[in-house]
């Protein structure tokens, strides 16, 4: 394996055991130590999210003129900023500031990332190397909340653990740099707003991420709040998110064999977090939360590589940085509509209502899918010019 992938793996995985650390508890911070309500968990998450919405376009521009690897430690040294200022945060809209800021550094992580990947792969194992690339992301993702209630137990407070995370996720930085070394950009092309409306091309792509993201931004931003108002005390959530982990992880080792079947995986994908939704709405223990973690887990691990790999696979590669901008721009809208429609939601109509109305609308999308699965197959490798 090239090292470049390696240094790529291990920050994704140190980002992903920074966020597995705080995301879980961030909002059961907001809501039992700051008092936040459910429209303004909500909230928080549309702060946190809406910068994806137009950072990501910003960025692909620079993917395709600067080194992606000086990018992506400027990402994590805003990343690690962010959460470590979460520590001294006294309300919402302190919290939601810092959000903004985590939701910029996101983007400079991601992109780059799928970028450099894109760059340094094949055609035939671009789709495998953006899945083990997630996985380990989503492997730290699991292991961040078993050391958050490691640490927890030791009676730390919240604020000390947004600290240490803070320093945690500084250490990408260091990795980032050494992809930086190893990482040179070859293609030059102007700016096109050609380019950046490229992922108009695929409508139904745009739909199925769209759904992923805003249910995926419930789950981070409102779910566990949820959870603790269901009895789930500070480890039982973040043991569930332990299961959510293994579930994403064990997904991911298979994403090379998912993608020679890419349109029925991603019904099978949309169907899967559909059920957990609609299992969250019935559950009252652990186990049951679990199970609904295990299903939203499958879904949720997979589909971000395979999208993407549909979308390169049909992409020219000198704008793929662009194209790759205009992707991760579909996530920030999904990732916004998700808590503001999801907040909002729960305070009105009661705690179950948001994973009942996306778990009936996951359905439809899937039958979608299923109608049109074939705008959801790959081109080969040959037909790319």
């Amino acid at each position: 394996m090239k090292l470049t992938l390696i240094f790529v793996f291990i920050t994704a995985m140190v980002i992903g055991i920074s966020y597995g650390m705080h995301g879980p508890v961030l909002p059961v911070f907001a809501k039992n130590v700051i008092g936040a309500n459910y429209s303004e968990l909500g909230f928080i998450g549309f702060a946190n999210f809406i910068p994806y919405m137009f950072i990501p376009l910003f960025v692909g521009v620079l993917l395709d003129k600067f080194n992606n690897g000086y990018l992506l430690a400027i990402g994590a040294a805003i990343n690690s900023s962010s959460i470590y200022l979460l520590s001294i945060a006294q309300s919402v809209p302190e919290i939601m500031t810092f959000r903004i800021m985590t939701g910029i550094a996101h983007a400079f992580f991601w992109p780059p990332c799928q970028s450099i990947i894109s760059n340094v792969s094949s055609e035939e194992n671009r789709v495998r190397n953006l899945s083990l690339f997630t996985m380990f992301f989503v492997i730290g993702f699991m292991i961040g909340p078993m050391a958050a209630s490691m640490i927890l137990e030791e009676d730390i407070t919240y604020r000390f653990l947004f600290q240490i995370t803070g320093f945690v996720l500084a250490t990408a930085i260091i990795s980032a740099i050494l992809v930086s070394r190893r990482n040179i950009t070859n293609h030059q092309e102007r700016f096109s707003f050609a380019a950046l409306k490229e992922i108009k091309n695929f409508p139904i792509v745009v739909i199925l991420v769209v759904f992923f993201t805003a249910t995926f931004g419930v789950i981070l931003s409102i779910y566990p709040a949820f959870l603790n108002d269901n009895g789930m005390s500070d480890n039982d959530i973040l043991l569930i998110y332990f299961v959510f982990g293994i579930s994403r992880v064990v997904t991911l080792v298979f994403g090379g064999k998912l993608s020679k079947q890419t349109s029925k995986a991603l019904v099978a994908c949309a169907i899967s977090v559909a059920m957990g939704l609609l299992i969250s709405t019935v559950a009252d223990t652990t186990l049951a939360f679990s199970i609904a973690m295990l299903s939203m887990g499958f879904g949720f691990g997979v589909f971000s590589p395979l999208t993407l790999g549909v979308v390169l696979s049909k992409t020219r590669k000198a704008i793929s940085g662009k194209v790759i901008g205009s992707y991760e721009t579909v996530f920030g809208i999904g990732w916004v509509v998700g808590p503001t429609i999801g907040g909002p939601l729960i305070e009105s109509y009661g705690n179950e209502s948001a994973y009942f109305v996306f778990g009936i609308i996951g359905i439809g999308i899937a039958i979608l899918a299923a109608i049109k699965r074939n705008r959801l197959e790959p081109r080969k490798a040959e037909s790319i010019k």
